[in-house]
């Protein structure tokens, strides 16, 4: 990072940085337990030889923040992915329920983007769709910082809310979908061919927030890979030049998840899970009425805090699907190496 030049290219500057952040987000707490476990030994074999109660009790406090931060480290393990490490596209898609979704999609994106405030990760909007009446109808976010990839990939999937309708005026109980997607984001390190005659380039005026230039001309771009029927679309910058790269960058992100499917059943089987935006496909379900009670369908995992999750504490969901995926993917190999 010292050397010159270095931020000649701030793109390729910028995500090396995101890499040293990440290796050092993993690094660091390893070497500071080698040093927690030889205090914590010494202070032991001295509390043993002069036989001091209190000093052992503080050693067994000490031993269970230790063991604590064993477990982040085990966390970190799993995200040892080729792409685990790079930021992402991050977006959210209502489904089934009209405005009652879009309300649903509002919900979610504002908890995940307490999350990101939380977690130091840092997101810029690439493209928003308003919801008719209320919320939003779809977003996309880039989003940048350690593994960002890697642990926002355990969201992806459908989303499923059960509570009372704000939008009923009889205060029915309604239930509301809403999809997570999540690509990484490729510069220049991957080979992916796009021919001009597969690619349909459409402009727009942009939607939202941005100032008059933004909105007043047509500088939103939305791109059709015409093979595949994958449409992307992007309109944070007041320059189409710029939206189309972005755009672009989402496209190859997209195709070259679609090129891994092919290689990868597992990471099929995961981009894939979404299927359709509505009742059966969800991963995880909110339930507000007649109870509160929020569950991972694949891990089973549940908590009865439904505040702490809206306000996006969803740490814990991310962990448990690090270590259901990891099980997974061993038995798997188990499995090969057996036959």
């Amino acid at each position: 990072m010292a050397q010159p030049g270095f931020w000649d290219n701030p793109d390729t500057a910028k995500s090396v940085v995101t890499q040293i952040s990440a290796l050092k987000s993993i690094i660091e707490p390893v070497l500071e337990a080698e040093r927690d476990i030889q205090d914590i030994s010494d202070l032991f074999e001295l509390a043993s030889e002069e036989e001091d109660a209190e000093t052992l009790a503080t050693v067994e406090k000490d031993l269970k923040t230790l063991d604590q931060e064993c477990e982040k480290i085990e966390i970190s393990g799993m995200l040892n992915g080729p792409d685990d490490m790079r930021s992402c596209f991050f977006s959210i898609h209502a489904g089934a329920g009209g405005t009652e979704s879009c309300d649903w999609a509002s919900m979610l994106l504002r908890m995940y983007t307490r999350y990101f405030e939380r977690n130091g990760y840092t997101c810029e909007e690439m493209d928003i769709t308003e919801g008719e009446e209320a919320g939003i109808r779809s977003i996309t976010l880039r989003v940048d910082g350690p593994f960002a990839f890697g642990k926002l990939s355990c969201e992806t999937g459908v989303h499923r809310l059960v509570r009372i309708s704000p939008f009923d005026a009889n205060a029915r109980r309604h239930t509301s979908f809403a999809a997570v997607d999540v690509i990484p984001e490729y510069e220049d390190d991957i080979e992916i061919e796009i021919k001009d005659e597969d690619l349909r380039v459409d402009t727009y005026r942009a939607s939202g927030a941005g100032g008059q230039h933004v909105n007043k001309t047509s500088s939103a771009i939305r791109l059709t890979h015409l093979p595949t029927g994958i449409v992307v679309q992007c309109q944070n910058d007041r320059s189409q030049h710029k939206n189309r790269a972005e755009a672009m960058k989402m496209l190859k992100g997209k195709l070259y998840m679609i090129e891994q499917q092919k290689r990868d059943a597992e990471l099929a089987k995961l981009y894939s899970s979404k299927g359709q935006i509505a009742w059966g496909n969800q991963i995880r379900s909110y339930v507000l009425q007649p109870y509160q009670l929020i569950k991972d369908h694949r891990t089973d995992h549940q908590t009865g805090q439904v505040d702490a999750v809206l306000d996006g504490e969803i740490e814990d969901f991310i962990e448990s699907y690090l270590r259901y995926r990891a099980e997974k993917k061993h038995k798997q190999q188990d499995t090969i190496k057996a036959k």
